[in-house]
């Protein structure tokens, strides 16, 4: 009895698996890339890189697209708060206190699994009201932005 209820979960559990992973490639324009080399440090573009695939993998479900491949390149990103490298860089700039209006942008190219480009999107979303900033955390309004691209490019998908 064990084994059947134990051999039914795994076939449930293979059947509802997706099929294939998607494979995102995220990368850094120039200057972004000198941004985090000379002001906002090397991690907080790992950072940055880890939300977008969190956030295209979370819409890609969501809207049931689908893509073998998508390639981002982060153009640019603003922080809403000091990275730790400008807090460790400027003594005057306090994390708690120290805002600013953030937001990013991106390209991306979706890739079918024959190689072929399914959708291009650029997008770019910055927070225009320094009101809005408060009570964000570092990354904040570059993250929405990366939801609202990822969304985007996901429903582009998902209508093809």
């Amino acid at each position: 009895m064990k084994q059947v209820l134990l051999l039914s979960a795994l076939v449930l559990a293979l059947a509802i698996a997706p099929a294939q992973a998607m494979e995102i490639n995220i990368a850094y324009s120039e200057d972004f890339q000198e941004k985090l080399e000379d002001d906002y440090g090397e991690r907080e573009g790992e950072r940055l890189s880890e939300f977008v695939a969190n956030s295209l993998n979370k819409a890609f479900e969501r809207r049931g697209a689908d893509a073998s491949r998508v390639v981002v390149t982060i153009e640019d990103a603003r922080p809403n708060r000091p990275t730790f490298k400008q807090l460790g860089d400027e003594p005057g700039l306090d994390f708690g206190r120290s805002i600013a209006i953030g937001g990013a942008d991106f390209t991306g190219i979706a890739y079918n699994a024959a190689g072929e480009v399914v959708a291009e999107i650029e997008y770019d979303w910055f927070e225009n009201d320094i009101r809005e900033v408060i009570g964000a955390a570092t990354w904040t309004d570059a993250q929405r932005a990366s939801r609202r691209f990822a969304d985007r490019m996901a429903k582009t998908v998902a209508s093809q």
